[in-house]
């Protein structure tokens, strides 16, 4: 039995290793103005990412993050 649960954890952590994206960071875009947001949104969805995440760091920055096929590409505001 404690072959059974070394091997399941063993296999949890090289998923979980495997499954690490790469993450492109831009911080270019001033995306506090809503029309640059929404020309990023209109424009990563017609090359295929997906809003996965926004939120707001503790410097007040905003952080949009798109995925698609297992990449990741991070936008940043710009202050």
């Amino acid at each position: 039995m404690k072959k059974l649960q070394l091997l399941v954890a063993a296999m949890m952590l090289l998923l979980s290793v495997g499954a690490h994206a790469d993450v492109i960071k831009n911080s270019e875009l001033n995306l506090m103005n809503p029309d640059v947001r929404k020309c990023l949104l209109d424009a990563s969805s017609i090359e295929g990412w997906d809003l996965e995440s926004v939120y707001s760091d503790s410097k007040d920055n905003l952080i949009m993050i798109f995925g698609k096929d297992g990449n990741k590409r991070m936008y940043i505001s710009k202050k």
